[in-house]
């Protein structure tokens, strides 16, 4: 698809039916203040931005249509990043100078924390830039999405044919000709995350299904090899007066336990592997007891659906036999 253009951005700014606008140019650079720097992720918008995620200023102001018009370098932080760039000397950003590609940026505005939504996940440690500086300063030439919203929800499907008559218009496509670009609604972004939700939860689901039944083999060969090494102990137990249900209740009690001490493994992995992600990448990973909870359960289920085999085999073995086994 053909990228956008300011030219789209300033005719779609002029319907009725939009509330406001905001184009996304995105890059990356490192981001130095003195003895501090990261790597920022850089977002080209419009002054409205704000607005159309719904973000919040926690001190400062947005773009003014000057400083969109002269390509200034101007600079909006998100919460995170007034840590990762001034470390700890967050207080008073505003006016403050900062280096990114090797040109000074000023801070203007700081916005409030983000939380993360089905449809983003929010890092909080993006700097926002007008289009025009990203566009003319960064080298970044191309606006690769729009994002808009709609006066009311009543004017939605009005909103939509605006924006369709509007880049048709600015793009110079005939009545034959097909668009050369896609609209969706927030209710259609959100049934297709949905859909990938459902398809990664299948794909795990079948990944964790295979995982359990190789664990579940694993529990039934050592019971198997358990109840062979134990063939005289279990001969003395029925012969002091140990009945078929008891020798199965100990074996299938030890087939649980096996599977227990899985489950905790593999939820303490899991915990510290999602804490290592946490501090290297940045992200904020929410736990929640369910998922845990089902996974004790399906380790329990899966030591007992294994283990009953190798507990019959262990119940149903004759006194006798099994005293002169060697």
């Amino acid at each position: 698809l053909p990228s956008f253009t300011w030219n789209d951005v300033k005719a779609l700014e002029q319907k009725n039916s939009i509330a406001a606008l905001m184009p996304r140019i995105s890059s990356s650079s490192k981001a130095v203040w003195g003895r501090y720097n990261y790597n920022a992720t850089i977002v080209g918008t419009s002054a409205s931005f704000y607005r159309v995620k719904k973000f919040s200023f926690a001190e400062g102001r947005t773009f003014t249509n000057d400083e969109l018009d002269k390509r200034m370098n101007v600079a909006i932080l998100e919460s995170k990043a007034v840590v990762r760039l001034f470390g700890g000397d967050t207080k008073n950003v505003i006016g403050r100078t900062f280096q990114m590609k090797q040109l000074p940026f000023k801070v203007i505005g700081v916005l409030n924390s983000q939380p993360a939504t089905n449809l983003s996940y929010s890092s909080n440690d993006q700097i926002y830039i007008p289009a025009t500086t990203m566009m003319n300063r960064l080298g970044e030439k191309n606006i690769t999405g729009l994002d808009v919203s709609a006066n009311s929800p009543a004017l939605m499907d009005q909103a939509r044919s605006d924006i369709l008559e509007s880049l048709r218009m600015t793009h110079q496509l005939k009545p034959s000709e097909p668009d050369q670009f896609q609209v969706m609604s927030l209710s259609e972004a959100a049934g297709a995350a949905l859909g990938v939700d459902n398809i990664m939860s299948s794909l795990l689901g079948g990944v964790a299904a295979i995982s359990l039944v190789v664990g579940g083999i694993g529990i039934m060969n050592i019971m198997m090899v358990s109840v062979i090494e134990r063939t005289r102990e279990i001969g003395i137990r029925k012969a002091i007066g140990a009945k078929p249900r008891d020798i199965m209740i100990q074996f299938l009690s030890e087939a649980v336990i096996f599977g227990l001490m899985g489950g905790i493994l593999g939820v303490v992995t899991g915990i510290g592997a999602s804490k290592i992600i946490e501090a290297t990448a940045h992200m904020t990973i929410e736990f929640t007891l369910t998922p845990i909870l089902y996974s004790f359960l399906s380790s329990a289920g899966t030591g007992i659906l294994f283990g009953v085999y190798p507990a019959y085999k262990a119940a149903s073995l004759k006194p006798i036999d099994a005293l002169r086994y060697e």
